[in-house]
């Protein structure tokens, strides 16, 4: 297994990934041509975030977009994981280990970083079970929202 950057050749993937994921993990059919601007915008504003790509014989298994978050009380980024997606022949396969551990190893190398943050859903006992396997904890912060 390979993890890289993702390219703009990746798109086709990532848009079937989150459109994937999204009806998998929340029952949402997603606006295909929504997500296929969303995704491109992300490749054509590299400020917006950067996906990575988990490769398995030259094709593409999995991706996830990092968002960056700057911390004054840290004076450094903090790297959000979003829009995880592992196809499912490849699930329980330590695929997301496998990207968690390239983005810890970008963290652990760099002054530019502080850590590593994701939300996951209450519901999604499977993402919450691999998260806790790696390491992550979410004993420190509950997460907030609202959405237009």
């Amino acid at each position: 297994m390979i993890i890289r950057d993702a390219n703009p050749t990746d798109i086709s993937f990532i848009i079937s990934s989150q459109l994937a994921m999204a009806k998998e993990t929340e029952g949402l059919n997603l606006v295909k041509e929504l997500v296929s601007k969303g995704v491109r915008s992300v490749f054509s504003k590299p400020h917006l975030g950067q996906y990575l790509i988990a490769e398995h014989d030259n094709s593409p298994i999995s991706c996830l977009l990092t968002i960056p978050e700057w911390s004054d009380w840290r004076n450094s980024t903090a790297i959000w994981i979003h829009s995880l997606y592992v196809l499912p022949d490849y699930r329980n396969k330590k695929v997301f280990k496998a990207m968690y551990e390239y983005l810890q190893h970008k963290v652990l190398h760099s002054d530019d970083y502080c850590g590593i943050r994701l939300y996951v859903d209450k519901t999604n006992s499977g993402a919450i079970k691999a998260y806790t396997k790696v390491g992550m904890s979410d004993e420190h912060y509950s997460l907030f929202e609202w959405l237009k």
